[in-house]
């Protein structure tokens, strides 16, 4: 192997200090400017830009939790994984008890003028904490006990979002507990057999809507949202939806132009600065805006993977896998909702979309990865 990429090129021996993966920050940097000119753009006729502006603050106070991930050392998060797990725990419990109220949940803890989304830290915290806990048990990986306790591990944080509720941080977790089980070599037997169930019950949920005096396992606005996919509506379920589809249709090939939308300049669509922000990119950017932004994702994401695939340490690469899928997840979902192939679930797209605790999340999740690329002993790549 190593003599292979010697002659490939593709890699070199570890040099001394601590290494930058320069793409994958710049691959985040692209992303980061790219969602600062779309909120600029939809917040132009909005608001005056103040949720640009409230963003580039955000974007610099994530400095702090950038800088705290890419300088501590990854084996420190694994020695104190049950400070991290109660952390984690009593924060989701304490947004339950004294939470703000806001859009019909209970997600955000209010520090002064600042809003805090501990549901978006649980997310880095879980993959801290579940990596660890199969970093220790790789000697009991393929045992059944092993499966179900991290099964209960993540439960945990995923009874307590949906308690909020907040569906879709709880299907990030879920993602996040199959990306690093499956990475860290748990069976796959006993992986599909618990997707199986997960979609089963799903099914079931889903089919209770339609039954009459069935129990209802989802909130009205959740079932509202489900109805919305098929809703042939305009003015009702799939009004968010249907104007985003507009948005694109205007946008067509090159796009209206930057600054040039009338569909964000009429506020045509609701919430557009947070989970519609790729609408703005469609129309301004038109198809070839839209698909150099997937490009640079696309790069983002082979970076990562490049980090996971190389990592040779059993807890760094659950770490990278974890980030990977919960990432990875948001941007699929989001897409997919703007575009309507899937229910509007509340998922951000990273680094584009609007909210500070998102963004803090996104940058510690690169910095955790920088960390880990450059105390690994891998070959450079």
């Amino acid at each position: 192997m190593a003599s292979l990429t010697r002659e490939s090129g593709y890699g070199v021996e570890q040099r001394r200090g601590p290494r930058i993966d320069w793409l994958l920050l710049l691959a985040t940097c692209i992303l980061i400017v790219v969602g600062m000119m779309s909120l600029y753009s939809e917040g132009v006729t909005h608001d005056g830009g103040a949720n640009f502006r409230t963003q580039l603050r955000n974007t610099f106070i994530g400095l702090v939790p950038f800088s705290i991930f890419a300088f501590t050392p990854p084996r420190i998060w694994m020695r104190a994984v049950n400070l991290i797990y109660s952390v984690n725990v009593i924060t989701l419990i304490t947004v339950l008890v004294h939470g703000a109220h806001k859009k019909g949940a209970e997600r955000w803890i209010q520090l002064g003028p600042v809003q805090f989304q501990p549901s978006e830290m649980a997310k880095i915290l879980l993959v801290l904490t579940l990596a660890a806990f199969y970093a220790k048990r790789q000697d009991s990986i393929q045992k059944p006990s092993t499966f179900g306790l991290g099964i209960l591990h993540t439960l945990v944080p995923v009874v307590l979002c949906l308690l909020q509720p907040h569906l879709g941080a709880a299907m990030v977790l879920t993602v996040i507990w199959f990306g690093v089980s499956l990475v860290a070599g748990v069976p796959t037997k006993f992986l599909a057999t618990a997707i199986a169930v997960l979609v089963a019950l799903g099914a079931f949920m889903v089919a209770a809507i339609s039954i009459p005096n069935a129990p209802k396992f989802l909130h009205a606005y959740q079932i509202q949202r489900l109805l919305g996919i098929t809703s042939n509506d305009p003015k009702g379920k799939g009004w968010q939806t249907n104007r985003a589809e507009i948005a694109f249709g205007v946008g067509g090939i090159a796009g209206t132009g930057y600054l040039q939308g009338e569909q964000k300049a009429g506020h045509f669509i609701p919430e557009q600065h947070d989970d519609f922000i790729f609408t703005v990119v469609g129309e301004e950017g038109g198809l070839v805006g839209c698909t150099l932004v997937l490009i640079a994702y696309g790069f983002f994401f082979y970076r990562l993977w490049l980090v996971m695939f190389f990592a040779s340490d059993p807890f760094y690469k659950s770490i990278v896998a974890g980030l990977f899928s919960a990432l990875g997840f948001h941007m699929f979902v989001n897409i997919a909702m703007v575009l309507h192939i899937m229910p509007v679930v509340g998922l951000w797209l990273p680094f584009l979309s609007y909210g500070g605790t998102a963004m803090w999340m996104c940058m510690s999740c690169v910095a955790l990865a920088l960390s880990i690329k450059g105390r690994e002993k891998p070959l450079l790549f």
